[in-house]
């Protein structure tokens, strides 16, 4: 019977690691998803089994290093009593700075799942943010509201990074984030609609 060692644990996570930062930097490079798996395990010095092990294909190692992107740079900004206006400008920061990576991801043959994976990490992020901007909600109302939040923002985001032309604003999309914040700050949950008798 095999089992694995702590050493055998720390070089999978460094190859994952090595897989996830050679995805990032070859696609923001070639500005392409259409990159051979070869090239990805040659950037990040594994074999090319090792993709196929650890991840499946190439488009499960590109969202993987996406997401893997996201977390580690935008997570600590999204916590709850985070400052909101520096949260906005980290969010901001971050896409500008990677542009030509997030530009093909949400461009190429992993444009659906890398959306999806973005809505889901950031209506994850936004839960208590949206708990904390209205108070008592039920579960599925805070799901609604932060997936509701993470698509629109996304949907203006992604719409900066493909249709701006540069040098990109970060801080110029910040203050508009901010703006649609404020929006939801002053709107009220509404009440369950009053019950009509029935004859």
């Amino acid at each position: 019977m095999h089992t694995d060692t702590p050493s055998t644990d720390r070089r999978v996570r460094r190859s994952r690691a090595a897989l996830m930062a050679a995805a990032v930097r070859v696609v923001s490079e070639r500005g392409t998803t259409a990159v051979a798996v070869t090239d990805l395990a040659e950037a990040a010095q594994v074999s090319r089994q090792l993709v196929y092990l650890q991840f499946g294909d190439r488009d499960a190692l590109l969202v993987a290093a996406a997401a893997d992107l996201v977390r580690r740079e935008l997570a600590p900004h999204t916590e709850t009593g985070s400052d909101p206006v520096s949260g906005a400008l980290a969010l901001t920061r971050h896409f500008a700075e990677h542009r030509d990576f997030y530009r093909a991801m949400l461009t190429g043959s992993c444009a659906f799942a890398m959306t999806r994976t973005l809505n889901d990490l950031f209506g994850v992020l936004n839960r208590s943010l949206v708990r904390e901007r209205f108070g008592v909600l039920d579960e599925a109302t805070v799901d609604d509201v932060a997936a509701f939040v993470a698509g629109g923002t996304g949907a203006i985001v992604n719409a900066w990074l493909l249709g701006t032309d540069d040098p990109l604003d970060p801080e110029d999309l910040a203050a508009r984030l901010r703006r649609l914040a404020a929006v939801f700050r002053f709107t009220a949950v509404p009440a369950a609609p009053p019950e009509v008798p029935s004859r």
